[in-house]
């Protein structure tokens, strides 16, 4: 069983790691999430 999860884990870690990302996709995060990366750069450099 030990030999199994050492195997297969990753793979379901990943696979999970993926459906998240896809379903903040669908629901249009990206957008926000680079909107907020974008205001943060921009205070960091002393833009915005």
């Amino acid at each position: 069983m030990r030999k199994f999860l050492q195997k297969y884990l990753k793979y379901v870690v990943l696979a999970a790691a993926l459906a998240a990302c896809l379903y903040g996709a669908s629901r249009g995060e990206m957008n926000t999430v680079y909107h907020k990366a974008a205001a943060i750069c921009m205070e960091c450099i002393g833009i915005g």
